[in-house]
């Protein structure tokens, strides 16, 4: 899913490349009960079941994901190719998402109060980025990382 593989820390400061659309997704869980794994678990086991079957797929449009742990419950950064892409994959009726929301519409039903979940779409017009010392992480890892030129020094300069 991403097109800089590796994990070399680069010394210069680096920057993304990415051209055509850009979408962030962010996605998450609020675990509301967490004494009561045996209702939250099934709902985080049935994400990695999905980013599994995205990353098999090269034109799935996912380009890239990161987990994150809060304290009130995990959550996931993905950055996608479309937004169209992102929605066919959401109401794909083979794809692993359908029958995971099923399965936690039904949850929710019996114990509304146990875990929630959120998710928040954004249409990217334009991104900056930089790192310093960075391996390639973040949106330089599901696009391209490339060295920061003279041209682009400044953020103010690489978000134009």
């Amino acid at each position: 899913m991403s097109s800089t593989g590796g994990s070399a820390r680069r010394p210069t400061r680096m920057t993304h490349h990415h051209d055509g659309e850009l979408v962030v997704f962010l996605i998450g869980m609020r675990i509301r009960k967490p004494w009561r794994p045996d209702l939250w678990l099934p709902v985080f086991g049935d994400m990695p079941k999905m980013l599994a079957e995205l990353a098999r797929d090269p034109d799935s449009g996912l380009l890239g994901s990161r987990m994150v742990f809060d304290p009130r419950g995990p959550w996931l950064v993905q950055y996608w190719s479309s937004v169209d892409k992102l929605y066919a994959y959401a109401s794909q009726p083979d794809a692993q998402h359908r029958p995971a929301w099923s399965r936690y519409n039904r949850r929710a039903r019996r114990h509304p109060d146990a875990v929630g979940v959120w998710h928040e779409t954004f249409v990217v017009d334009r991104a900056e980025s930089v790192y310093v010392g960075m391996e390639p992480d973040g949106l330089a890892r599901a696009t391209e990382m490339v060295p920061v030129t003279a041209r682009l020094d400044r953020a103010r300069d690489r978000i134009a």
